[in-house]
């Protein structure tokens, strides 16, 4: 079997089905961040299990673990012989944020540009519904797939997916599959098929500085108590690194330079200055931070990077004349092969503790599990199989890409599976704008994602369950 002319067609004229199919999912406040939000992500989870059971996955339920915010869980598996399909998405989201700059509202799908506007719609429940939308495809048109599958939806991704390891090792037996697809990446630009080969992994630290018991009035002890908010930015200077490597003591020691064949093959990718300030929405006049002779792929899939992002002494809101005696940011480093966690971690310990200014106390403290990096020979019978697919939905060769950003259950759950090809395929775009305001998902390439998934239902199904390493 192949993904045929009816399966494409049926696609094509069940599209509206998909938009409000997506547009249900958007106008749940699915957030995860805030604590806030909890029925609204059980009732996330609960219409992803009605769209898979309207797709044709059966077993659908709602799965946990321990006292983790649920996974929806459907799977078909009338393919004996066949290779094991497990695909991932996420139904939780992000806050909206930053309200007034959202030209639409944020929980109602919108059209405009040749885009779908809305949080989530790209990050990531668009690719609940494209992965749906290939399963129904292929069941409606042939009455099977070609391939078993097995979907996982989780809802705590946005979080840090702090439960998501021992979900999976709770329900290993269920879960086995034998090729990963997730759909939570991005191509290198619109119209791009592009396939992630490598993540960053991420070690968070909290930096809280004390000088004092409590505020004391500005005109009575400015000058004379050291004031923590300006501390803590003295302390945090330390990590500026102008246009060269991160001044962190031995933080390179370990980080794995590229090959020729590698820096070649980034050279050779499109992308030029213009576009990326474009893109990343510099203003005028402001450098990038890249180091010397970097570029900007280099810079952000293969070298690590250090963010301050939170910081807080008081509110400007309520802000008074106060000396301040406590000061609290928090710290992401982006970390890369071959770079160790808890190294990281004392690295910047290290750093952000040494010699502090006035004496003032430092306390830096791991903020949640790191996650290590990941990276994978982007080669084999699994991953030509999507190099296929990609190219047949978009009508253009898909190139291999690094992320800078971190999906950290990609790698163990590779290994739990017995060394299973992680294929990540790319829904998002330099526009999407996830996390941010007017998020958005470019409706042709999604459609095009939905196409490219079919097919590589058809690829991998035909070859057998131990052929596709």
């Amino acid at each position: 079997m192949s993904a045929d002319t009816s399966i494409l067609n049926w696609l094509d004229s069940h599209h509206d089905q998909f938009v409000e199919d997506l547009s249900a999912l958007v106008a749940i406040q699915s957030i995860s961040t805030d604590g806030k939000h909890q029925k609204e992500v059980e009732r996330s989870a609960d219409l992803t299990c009605a769209q898979m059971r309207a797709a044709g996955l059966h077993e659908v339920d709602i799965l946990r673990t321990g006292d983790s915010n649920p996974y929806a869980y459907g799977e078909w598996l009338g393919a004996p012989g066949r290779p094991t399909v497990f695909l991932y998405a996420h139904h939780d989201v992000q806050p909206t944020n930053f309200l007034a700059q959202w030209q639409s509202p944020p929980w109602e799908l919108t059209r405009r540009d040749g885009r779908l506007f809305g949080r989530g719609s790209a990050d990531d429940k668009g690719a609940i519904t494209a992965q749906l939308a290939a399963v129904s495809a292929w069941l409606k048109t042939k009455g099977q797939l070609p391939v078993n599958v097995k979907m996982v939806v989780e809802g705590e991704e946005e979080i840090g997916s702090s439960n998501l390891l021992d979900f999976f090792r709770e329900h290993q037996r269920r879960l086995h599959s034998d090729v990963i697809v997730v759909c939570d990446t991005e191509n290198l630009d619109t119209g791009l098929p592009s396939i992630t080969y490598a993540l960053r992994g991420i070690v968070a630290v909290s930096v809280e500085v004390e000088s004092g018991h409590l505020p004391v009035h500005s005109g009575m002890a400015g000058g004379a108590l050291a004031d923590a908010a300006l501390a803590l930015n003295v302390v945090l200077a330390r990590l500026y690194w102008g246009n060269g490597p991160l001044p962190i003591p031995h933080f390179y020691d370990r980080v794995r330079p590229l090959t020729p064949a590698e820096r070649q093959t980034l050279s050779a990718l499109p992308g030029d200055e213009a576009k990326f300030r474009d893109d990343l929405g510099i203003l005028p006049g402001v450098r990038f931070a890249l180091e010397s002779h970097r570029t900007v792929y280099e810079q952000t899939w293969r070298k690590p990077a250090v963010t301050v992002i939170a910081q807080e002494a008081s509110s400007i809101e309520g802000a008074s004349n106060q000396v301040l005696p406590r000061a609290k940011a928090i710290v992401s480093c982006r970390i890369v092969p071959d770079q160790e966690p808890q190294e990281v971690y004392e690295q910047l310990k290290a750093v952000l503790t040494k010699d502090p200014p006035w004496g003032v106390n430092v306390k830096v403290e791991q903020l949640g599990k790191p996650v290590k990096w990941w990276m994978t020979d982007p080669t084999g019978p699994a991953f030509e199989s999507a190099v296929a697919a990609m190219r047949e939905g978009f009508g253009r060769d898909p190139i291999s890409i690094g992320c800078g950003g971190t999906i950290g259950f990609v790698g163990p759950l590779a290994e739990l599976f017995g060394g299973a090809p992680a294929l990540l395929l790319g829904i998002e775009d330099p526009k999407s704008n996830a996390h941010a305001p007017n998020e958005s998902l470019h409706e042709g390439d999604w459609k095009k994602l939905m196409r490219s998934l079919s097919h590589l239902f058809a690829n991998l199904g035909r070859l057998t369950s131990d052929k596709v390493k």
